[in-house]
């Protein structure tokens, strides 16, 4: 027990150093140190369940620099822009929420970072903002309900590193959220979105015309990441296994090759390590908090409680994701944390490393948005909305988070 409380005191640490804007990597190692031998671990044990921690999760962080060419080469070379306009010129108005959440969801379904595909769709949500009489308030809930739909079932870090620590194929994984995301997505624009108001502020100024002239074809732009998807999913179809660290800049490489653009690829290459460099530092300081906690009994406490809650040991996987992805307000650092710390004890309960992986990561869309974390801010200002106002959406995206992770929860079930 002193063990488990000392892991939430470090935690706790972190949030708070987090929170003053500490650099989360070192706040997290920070918080894993304090964590440590607050337990009563001597300082060399502590350094060495700190390390062991980064040790586990250095194949994901290789596997997600790889990403970074297929992200990069998407957002470079015009690909992203041109899936996402045509996804919402083919929807058209009367179908606007469902065009940007869709737009979102497949950009990041394809590997693009969720803040980087809102940023991406938000000139077209504000110039239809601009045109529909529709508040920023809603486009941007749109376009994050999209974004957390495609997260789940997408190739980015958050699901890669899931599937690592729990050992599980990434396509399978990937693919056992489909239909999650799928009801998601349904339920955000036909259940959830009618019951927003529409208030606070429109885009004030007619959006720049969007120059689609020198976009790449939708069929040049899909071409890279279909590549990346098919070699991904020949391992569930055919048993050809192809590790997502050759699938993902393979897929890259196809999309420069597609849309002949090829000045752009050592840009994209760029871009991607640029984008993907921040979050394997960010995970070297979620893997030190993680050893911590897997050597303390916060496995057991969390179990306890459980039993006495009379809550099914199902619900371990995705409670885990929505608890760490709220002290770390990061679908990434959420889901790595809880896959590391508590992947031994859904294995043992006999939950098939497939599903853990798959609600994990659905419950680190649950909280992932809150202030203390870089997302909030950068889907804010994706449409410049003032900080009271993008405080008021943390209701109706915690709602679509929910939605997602008991949808992998039913999925769970349904299958066993």
């Amino acid at each position: 027990m002193n063990s488990a409380l000392a892991a939430l005191l470090g935690l706790i640490v972190a949030i708070v150093l987090i929170v003053r804007r500490t650099p989360p990597v070192y706040g997290l190692m920070l918080g894993a140190l304090v964590g440590g031998l607050a337990a009563g671990y001597p300082l060399v044990k502590t350094v060495d369940l700190m390390i062991s921690g980064i040790g586990e999760i250095i194949p994901a962080v290789l596997r997600i620099l790889s990403a970074g060419v297929l992200s990069g080469v998407l957002i470079r070379t015009g690909a992203a822009a041109s899936i996402s306009r045509t996804i919402v010129r083919r929807l058209g108005a009367r179908h606007v929420y469902l065009a940007l959440a869709l737009a979102t969801m497949f950009l990041t379904a394809t590997g693009v970072f969720i803040d980087v595909a809102v940023i991406t769709v938000a000139p077209v949500a504000l110039m239809l903002g601009r045109q529909l009489d529709i508040s920023k308030f809603r486009l941007l809930l749109a376009m994050i309900a999209g974004g957390k739909c495609g997260n789940i079932l997408s190739p980015n870090p958050n699901t890669i590193i899931a599937a690592e620590n729990f050992g599980a194929p990434l396509p399978s994984v990937m693919l056992a959220n489909l239909i999650p995301a799928l009801v998601g997505l349904i339920v955000a624009v036909y259940v959830l979105m009618p019951f927003v108001p529409n208030r606070g502020e429109r885009p004030e100024i007619p959006s720049e015309r969007i120059d689609t002239e020198h976009l790449p074809s939708f069929a040049a732009s899909m071409a890279g990441p279909l590549t990346a998807i098919l070699l991904l999913i020949l391992r569930p179809l055919c048993g050809v296994v192809i590790d997502p660290f050759i699938a993902l800049p393979v897929g890259g490489l196809v999309g420069i090759v597609a849309t002949r653009r090829w000045r752009e690829l050592m840009p994209g290459l760029g871009y991607g390590l640029e984008k993907m460099a921040p979050v394997a530092v960010l995970l070297i300081g979620t893997g030190t908090i993680a050893g911590i906690i897997k050597a303390s009994a916060v496995k057991d406490v969390v179990l306890a409680l459980l039993d006495q809650w009379n809550i099914g040991e199902a619900a371990i996987a995705p409670l885990a994701g929505a608890l760490m992805s709220a002290a770390t307000a990061s679908t990434t650092a959420g889901a790595t944390i809880a896959s590391a710390s508590f992947a031994d004890i859904v294995l043992a309960a006999g939950i098939p490393a497939i599903w853990g992986a798959a609600m994990v990561n659905a419950g680190a869309t649950v909280l992932d948005h809150l202030p203390h974390g870089s997302f909030f801010h950068a889907t804010g200002g994706s449409v410049d909305m003032k900080m009271k106002e993008r405080m008021k959406l943390i209701p109706y995206e915690t709602a679509v988070g929910l939605v997602l992770t008991l949808a992998s929860l039913a999925g769970y079930l349904i299958c066993r």
